[in-house]
């Protein structure tokens, strides 16, 4: 090569690989072998070394070589320097022979290294002893003695910790560094750090970092939607991510530590894809004379300024967050920006397609019924779905039909997983240009939303890769995420909230998060702010109704010898009593788990007695002690109706029944007494009279605690004419799960209640946290939070409910609840919030995008953490060492190789001699639209202990067991016993039901 060239090529490639050079030079050892560089030129490289950093100190050397002199040699002194100064990568990007230049891959391995390091940087510096682990790293040639030399200096002047920062900037400028690295770790004892670096990567090649992980986790640092031309421009952004001064001094301590609360895995997820998907509503074009009307905008969908401004970016392609108060039509933005994206996917002649993810069922017809269908059906095919479904049609084939789905995100998700397992039928994320996140705060933790996003970031990083080999690009949807609030995770500083928001940003990959800024006037005139009071009941009045249940719990805590140290009627004592009920559960205290049971239900009236009235909280204990005492009068089944039924009660059942019973009339007259009636109640009932006669058209919701309050509540309105005389027609409002005790309403009977208050026929909802988010619930004049204080998203959903002109907003709480001081903490989190929200606006651009890098990372990192762990959790041996015994009379019921799984959620016994229990009828289940049926309760015939349900499933009687009803033993080595919540939570997985080998079979057969 003729040395012009050589020189040309040598100062391309500085230019090329500046930001790496810098990153990854030394000044100060470089310096010492080049003698052909001038002392002024010495000097000017020192001073900006020293007064503004190795970074500027890197900068001004090279600018200095690229100076000259221009001597014979200079390149080789030069590259010499390098290597001998213990800058052997910065060597690897200056050499103009291009033979030791890393390849892409290799490239990203090294980053992807740096990033870890980065990630644990703050466990690294406080668990690492740094001189020995750099003199391992002497000895196998990673450092030099000047390398050594500077840490042992660092570690003595200012402590390990100190030492071990200079360890972690040193050796990430060092070539093949990252294997030997964690071999140093692991000679020098500290094996958990090399296993929490290598985690779920693998050590492969040079760097110890295999191509999957790659894939997987790198991380690009431009948010957005992804071109290959962009990917290119952002080199030199990419590059700069870590610069010498912050590469590692900016760590991100205890970040990466992940609680067993925020990765619990749900027990169950939306199944069926193929079935009962959700009735699809979808409207198609009707002319070709009409393509040009169909791009141009549709006349009555307009927005107003401010709504407009927020969606500026979104119009531009890029990923946002739009945080827009309640009633100020988030939706309605969310439809225009879906319409100018397909009508300019359409001009372009490029694919098009919008998917819009919801959380709550009803909001899928809702969106689709009141803003996505009117506005876009005349152009392009809408269709809603969800898992209340009565069409039977594929998801993939519903995207395959359709420009615009509205659908929960689960069935998004399960259609994913499906993809995952490379099965025919599925859809991938790259099959739609936009996803619209509805109530985007979710995005967080392991929510459904997250689990979606983590696959797009994954994706995201796996293209930079393939942009640097110069492969094809895998197509991304670009993100819009709509909230009114995306809260402060529980922060109590104003840089905590600020992380909360990073991280809902970096989660849904956000440029930017909008907020009314240019338009506040006109938001504020639009959406009104209601007028706020608190109301306080005084609580220490004499209670003559708690006094005798405190006297039947001290009783009962005194028989078996049970004694907490918490308050009766608190939250703390319902979390000791459910405790001390699964000990002896394990424990096989019959006695004790018994007593447990019975003291939780007594709690329970405490606290209903302290919300609603005694008459609920006697009817709660009294319903309960009926239900028990017809478990414990069991009838054989084959057995006439004139036979008597044999008692399964022993010496506890008798004596907590007997105990009720004498108790009982006593409770019964106390609840007729007026005088002795709950001061909320009086107090709520004053605010309902005093603001439903106030305007013409009243209109109102209470946000209660639990579902069984908002009942009671409705009754207790039902039962007092003088409601009815100021014209209140009230309802209550709750949800449809399954966890409670009380029956839930059905997705239509939700839609009932809530069309009927929008018409008027009902102008007074009792709701359960339902009610908060979302739905599209007519404007009130009235929010009341009865005794119900959460966080301060819900707070600002359901003050956001009170939109009407003269509005109010009310908390009514007893004095001692805490409720007004958990309200005042929720206002200063609501200030904090957007506080932080502003500081994350102003941020600038580069150290936003740097952050929300890091995040990303730390979220993939996470997952794959705790996939490791699941998958340590699960039971590698037979599944027949597990035992399933009677909760309450402790009989072997059946082992793990007797429960198959039906459609991933019904576990069932499949054990041929499995009659053990009688059935009798189950009063709270309803008819679900699937290929089984619920039949009727099955209990245990020795002790009458309710094991799950009889289900039908395609013609076949199973006994469905639900796990909270059994102790599971393991007996294994040490036999040990377990009481388990949910299915999810027991570390085997059952094989799938085989309906074949269970055939009812006959010779006509």
């Amino acid at each position: 090569m003729a040395e012009g060239t050589r020189d040309e090529l040598f100062l391309y490639m500085i230019s090329c690989f500046r930001p790496r050079l810098k990153r990854f030079i030394q000044v100060q050892p470089v310096l010492d072998r080049l003698p052909a560089l001038s002392a002024e030129d010495r000097d000017r490289v020192r001073a900006a070394a020293q007064q503004r950093g190795a970074a500027a100190g890197a900068e001004e050397l090279l600018r200095a070589v690229e100076r000259g002199p221009r001597g014979c040699g200079w390149i080789r002194e030069f590259l010499q320097a390098l290597e001998q100064g213990g800058c052997g990568l910065a060597a690897c990007y200056a050499n103009p022979s291009l033979s030791q230049l890393p390849s892409p891959a290799e490239e990203a391995e090294h980053d992807l290294c740096v990033q870890l390091v980065q990630l644990l940087h703050g466990t690294l510096v406080d668990r690492m002893r740094a001189v020995p682990v750099a003199e391992k790293c002497l000895e196998m040639g990673i450092f030099q003695d000047e390398d050594m030399d500077r840490i042992q200096t660092v570690t003595d002047n200012h402590g390990n910790r100190d030492g071990a920062r200079e360890l972690l900037s040193r050796i990430v400028q060092k070539k093949d560094w990252f294997s030997s690295f964690l071999v140093a770790l692991r000679e020098t004892q500290h094996e958990d750090l090399a296993y929490d670096l290598s985690g779920n990567t693998g050590e492969n090649k040079q760097n110890g970092m295999e191509q999957t992980t790659n894939e997987e986790t790198e991380v690009t640092s431009q948010p957005g939607y992804v071109t290959e031309e962009n990917l290119k421009q952002e080199e030199n952004v990419d590059d700069s991510f870590s610069s010498e001064n912050s590469v590692l001094e900016t760590s991100i301590e205890n970040n990466f530590v992940v609680s067993e609360s925020d990765v619990s895995v749900g027990d169950r997820r939306v199944n069926n894809l193929d079935e009962n998907l959700g009735q699809s509503y979808t409207t198609s074009d009707s002319d070709e004379d009409e393509e040009e009307r169909r791009a141009s905008p549709e006349p009555d969908l307009t927005l107003r300024d401010y709504q407009m401004e927020v969606a500026k970016p979104a119009l531009n392609g890029e990923n946002i967050i739009i945080c827009l108060p309640t009633g100020s039509g988030k939706t309605r933005v969310a439809v225009y920006i879906t319409k100018d994206h397909l009508d300019k996917k359409k001009r372009a002649s490029e694919p098009g397609k919008v998917i819009v993810l919801v959380n709550k069922v009803p909001l899928v017809e809702q969106h689709l019924q009141r803003e996505f269908s009117p506005f876009l059906k005349r152009w392009y095919k809408v269709t809603g779905l969800s898992g209340d479904s009565q069409l039977k049609i594929s998801f993939p084939e519903v995207v395959r039909r359709n420009d615009v789905i509205i659908s929960t995100a689960q069935i998004l998700e399960n259609s994913l997983l499906n993809a995952s397992k490379e099965e025919e039928e599925s859809v991938h994320l790259s099959d739609f240009s936009l996803i619209i996140i509805d109530e985007c705060h979710h995005t967080q933790k392991e929510g459904v939303y997250n689990n979606i996003m983590r696959r797009y970031l994954k994706e995201k990083m796996k293209n930079r890769k393939l942009a640097k080999e110069n492969k094809p690009l895998i197509p991304q949807p670009q993100i819009l995420g709509l909230t009114a609030s995306p809260g402060v995770g529980g922060a109590t500083s104003y840089s905590k909230a600020e992380e909360h928001i990073l991280k809902i940003c970096a989660n849904l990959d956000a440029c930017r998060i909008m907020t009314v800024e240019e338009h506040a006037s006109q938001l504020k005139n639009r959406v009104k702010e209601p007028s706020k009071k608190t109301v306080i009941a005084d609580d220490k009045k004499r209670d003559p109704f708690k006094e005798r249940i405190t006297e039947i719990m001290t009783e009962i805590q005194n028989y078996c010898q049970l004694h907490p140290k918490s308050e009766f009627g608190t939250q703390t004592y319902e979390q000791w009593v459910i405790r001390e009920e699964r000990r002896a559960a394990k424990e096989e205290k019959r006695r004790e788990r018994v007593c447990a049971e019975h003291l939780k239900k007594y709690n329970d009236a405490l606290q209903i007695n302290d919300t609603i009235r005694m008459v609920d909280a006697y009817n709660h204990l009294n319903n309960f002690y009926k239900e028990e005492k017809s478990k414990k009068t069991v009838r054989s089944d084959d057995d006439d109706d004139d036979e008597p039924a044999v008692s399964k009660q022993d010496e506890t059942d008798a004596f907590l029944i007997d105990l009720f019973h004498a108790k009982k009339k006593q409770l019964k007259e106390l609840t007729g007494k007026p005088e002795n009636e709950n001061e909320k109640l009086i107090k709520l009932r004053n605010t309902l009279m005093e603001e439903f006669t106030k305007t013409e058209e009243p209109r109102g919701i209470i946000f209660t605690k639990t579902r069984l309050s908002a009942f009671a509540l409705f009754q207790w309105i039902k039962d007092n004419p003088k409601f009815e005389e100021v014209g209140i027609r009230a309802h209550y409002l709750i949800g449809c799960g399954h966890k409670s005790e009380m029956k839930p309403m059905t997705q239509n009977e939700q839609r009932e209640v809530i069309d009927k208050f929008r018409h008027g026929s009902i102008n007074l909802l009792i709701a359960t946290t339902v009610a908060e988010e979302g739905l599209d619930i007519k404007e009130c004049n009235i929010v009341i939070r009865y005794g119900l204080v959460t966080n301060e998203i819900a707070m600002v959903q359901a003050r956001g409910r009170a939109r009407s002109d003269e509005s109010t907003y009310a908390l009514v709480a007893s004095s001692g609840s805490g409720a007004v001081e958990r309200e005042d903490v929720n206002i200063f989190r609501e200030q904090m919030m957007y506080k932080a929200i502003q500081r994350v606006q102003k941020m600038p651009q580069e150290e936003y995008l740097n952050k929300i890098q890091s995040f990303q990372l730390q979220s993939i990192v996470e997952k794959q953490m705790k996939a490791k762990r699941d998958q340590c959790k699960t039971y590698k041996k037979n599944p027949s060492l597990i035992k399933f015994l009677c909760k309450n009379c402790y009989k072997p019921i059946c082992s793990g190789e007797d429960i198959q799984v039906i459609e991933d959620m019904h576990h069932i016994s499949v054990k041929k001699d499995f009659h053990l229990y009688h059935t009798r009828e189950n009063k709270t289940l309803q008819d679900k639209n699937a290929d089984y049926q619920t039949n009727g309760e099955i209990i245990c015939k020795d002790c009458g202990q309710a094991w799950g349900n009889m289900m039908v499933h395609r013609g076949l009687d199973l006994p469905c067991l639900k796990i909270r009803n059994f102790v599971v033993v393991f007996a294994d080595k040490k036999t040990t016993k377990h009481i388990f919540k949910k299915w999810g939570e027991l570390p085997i997985r059952f094989p799938s039901f085989d309906y074949a080998a269970h055939y009812p079979s006959s010779d006509e057969d």
